[in-house]
């Protein structure tokens, strides 16, 4: 017999993986896309998903010819998003639990974000989260955002844990790719809002349905 899993910090995506906010993101985009004329098209969202806020918008500003500024845009959406967040901002399956079993055991946790700093605040703030994830990396200032692994590297490196020996949980093919870039083992429980199972071939093999199951799988013995 052997012990379960352990890893010696826990690091978590927050928008689709602790929090189903993909729909929120895209109602905030929607609202401030019309203004332009432009309605985006899910095929283009699937695959802006999970890049930095800077990136993702200065791609939409491309893509559609929008003419107004990025950092109009940035403006915009996180205002957006920052009035949307306390009223629909709800946690994913699982997640509450996930949170539990490494608080329960010590385990250093950590949120590796795309998204800007002070969604994330507005997130963790929302859900009763800032004790018992007190780490918290946004890409938003570092060279480069997922699916390069700088703020994974930038994760670790706050809770004083190696890479390797660190569990990222991921729900977009982007943020697998930085994780396991990072050195990290990846577990991901994809979004189908936003992503096909397919499309994380090649990128982590460690596929669950809901963080109930990445759980279980933690915790079983064999």
């Amino acid at each position: 017999m052997t012990r379960p899993l352990h890893f010696d910090a826990i690091i978590f995506d927050m928008d689709g993986l602790l929090v189903d906010t993909e729909p929120v993101w895209e109602e905030a985009e929607t609202e401030m896309l019309s203004g332009y004329n432009v309605e985006m098209e899910a095929a283009v969202r699937m695959e802006l998903v999970g890049l930095r806020n800077d990136v993702f918008l200065s791609r939409l500003i491309a893509h559609y010819n929008i003419p107004a500024s990025l950092e109009t845009l940035q403006e915009d959406i996180i205002e957006r998003m920052l009035k949307l967040i306390p009223i629909k901002a709800r946690p994913k399956v699982g997640a509450i639990e996930m949170i539990n079993y490494a608080v329960e055991r010590g385990i250093p946790t950590a949120i590796a974000s795309s998204s800007p700093a002070v969604i994330i605040e507005a997130v963790v703030d929302s859900q009763g989260w800032a004790e018992y994830i007190p780490v918290r990396c946004s890409a938003e200032h570092l060279l480069a955002g997922k699916p390069e692994p700088h703020v994974y590297w930038e994760a670790a490196k706050a809770l004083g844990v190696a890479p390797m020996n660190c569990l990222a949980l991921e729900d977009s093919p982007t943020g697998a790719r930085a994780a396991v870039a990072a050195g990290m083992t990846c577990y991901a429980v994809p979004d189908l809002s936003h992503t096909r199972i397919e499309a994380f071939e090649g990128v982590t093999d460690h596929l669950f349905d809901t963080l109930h199951q990445v759980l279980e799988r933690l915790t079983e013995v064999t």
